[in-house]
């Protein structure tokens, strides 16, 4: 069978040049006028299109854009490109772009067809261009509580559809990987997922941004812009900050979630897309729209499958997950895989920190750990600034009571880790061979001691006792927090807090 070449020009006489050469030379060839056409035939489940000769001068979407939508979607096909303008900068932007060759019109049919064949051959050996088919799933979110098993069961629901979704929440929760996880389960996963922060466009510009504008529509429009709207035709639009709309601009919004219909800025008549709208706000909408900010209208168009995404100080189960997940990480693209752990009382720390920066504080104050650790293990060393915003919490009366132990009060001590482990999610045994340990001061909560004072093991009861006090001091009586991290349920843990005669909102001395 004949290889398959797309051929996509705005010359019609090109393109019937490039079509008599390809065909002479045994294969098979499909015509396209333009990007957006070409990129709709490349997605689709029509015959494989083995190679693509690709102009890059074309009206609607020109070849850079279609190149960098093939990259987004996945379509791993190689790409000869050609253009009249061959400067070095084009060059650049069209490798960069995932190109797998250059050639400058006019261009002879032996060059072409030479690009041709080396394009063909390392498509066939797997040295083509790679992408992912997709960007990332719910499965690369990393996540343990309850609160985000429900995010991600929303966002599955929400995959299943076309329904405009709007995420909400603090900064740096993960509202744009949750959209683009939307994306890359739901029926357009192989079509272009746009982004637009609408909160750091200039008020003047975000018409044109958003709607695109036509040449010569207003002073300075020396080109065509096809606008977010049209590039995102087929796929997914995600809007972020979509509260900072300025006012006139969500009337436009309105008629194109409406109707479908888009007002290019100097254009005399409406366009049509197809485009399905992700929103996100850190603000609260109904607030905004009492408040005459954001339109009644629009929010109810928007807002017909919310999504809340809770601040990481309401789901602490995913901090542990997210530290390990991001030492791991930069371990290995800074620190050539040095680092491979973090000691409790670190974990400890960063546990206990309510970030108000989220996820992405998190992630800043991991990077730079792992820039300062000179060893294997983060330590709470490494986190000054967290340990600051602790209150009764110092790390130089932390350095001051590490202490040398017995090999039976090393043994206490490691089950005094293991409250801070049960916090962490990490595993609470070292090995069992520890001569010495290192008393962990943690912020002023009790111990938790295996063997009493005269060498032989305490009775479960009294382990159990402590650790449960320890829990509740730790989780600052959360009660649904401390039975689940205990592993107990909630009527067990009343039980054992009126069996222990424990005081939850004061849990060092007796209840009454």
């Amino acid at each position: 069978m004949s290889n398959r070449i797309m051929i996509v020009d705005d010359d019609p006489v090109q393109r019937r040049l490039l079509r008599a050469a390809a065909e002479r030379a045994g294969y098979e060839a499909e015509l396209f006028e333009d990007g957006r056409s070409a990129l709709a035939r490349l997605s689709d489940t029509g015959p494989k299109v083995d190679a693509v000769v690709l102009d890059l001068m074309m009206p609607e979407m020109d070849g850079l854009q279609l190149l960098e939508h093939m990259q987004t979607a996945g379509i791993s096909v190689p790409v000869v490109v050609q253009t009249g303008q061959g400067g070095i900068e084009t060059v650049v932007k069209a490798m960069r772009a995932g190109a797998f060759d250059f050639v400058v019109k006019p261009v002879s049919p032996e060059r072409l067809l030479s690009s041709l064949a080396k394009a063909l051959k390392a498509a066939r050996t797997g040295l083509g261009p790679k992408f992912s088919r997709k960007g990332p799933g719910f499965k690369d979110i990393v996540a343990a509580s309850p609160e985000m098993e429900r995010v991600i069961s929303l966002g599955h629901r929400a995959a299943a559809s076309t329904i405009p979704v709007v995420l909400e929440g603090e900064s740096g929760v993960g509202k744009e990987m949750i959209a683009h996880a939307i994306q890359a389960e739901g029926i357009r996963r192989n079509k272009p997922f746009v982004t637009v922060n609408c909160g750091a466009i200039p008020e003047n510009l975000v018409e044109s941004i958003l709607f695109g504008h036509e040449k010569g529509a207003f002073t300075g429009a020396s080109e065509r812009h096809a606008g977010k709207f049209s590039e995102a035709d087929g796929g997914t639009l995600f809007l972020d900050e979509v509260g900072e709309l300025p006012h006139e601009i969500q009337v436009k919004l309105l008629r194109a979630v409406q109707s479908g219909e888009i007002e290019t800025v100097g254009a005399r008549v409406a366009k049509k897309v197809d485009v399905r709208l992700i929103s996100a706000t850190n603000k609260d909408l109904i607030a905004e729209v009492k408040a005459g900010r954001f339109r009644e209208d629009l929010y109810y168009r928007l807002n017909v499958f919310p999504i809340h995404v809770p601040a990481l100080r309401k789901r602490k189960e995913d901090i542990p997950q997210l530290v390990r997940h991001f030492t791991q990480h930069y371990s290995q693209t800074i620190g050539r895989g040095r680092v491979r752990g973090i000691a409790p009382d670190a974990m400890a720390l960063l546990t206990a920190h309510d970030w108000p920066g989220n996820i992405r504080e998190l992630e800043n104050a991991i990077y730079r750990a792992i820039v300062l650790c000179d060893s294997d293990t983060l330590t709470s060393g490494l986190f000054p600034q967290i340990a600051a915003q602790m209150p009764g919490y110092s790390l130089e009366a932390r350095e001051e009571s590490d202490l040398s132990l017995s090999t039976a009060t090393a043994q206490s001590a490691v089950l005094g880790s293991m409250a801070s482990d049960l916090a962490s999610g990490q595993s609470a045994f070292d090995p069992p061979e520890i001569a010495e340990a290192k008393v962990p001061a943690g912020f002023g909560l009790p111990a938790v001691n295996a063997v009493t004072l005269d060498g032989e093991v305490r009775p479960i009861s009294e382990v159990e006792e402590e650790l449960i006090r320890f829990a509740l001091s730790f989780y600052r009586g959360q009660m649904s927090e401390v039975a689940r991290r205990l592993g107990i349920g909630r009527s067990t843990l009343y039980r054992k807090l009126k069996d222990y005669a424990i005081d939850p909102d004061n849990p060092g001395r007796e209840a009454a």
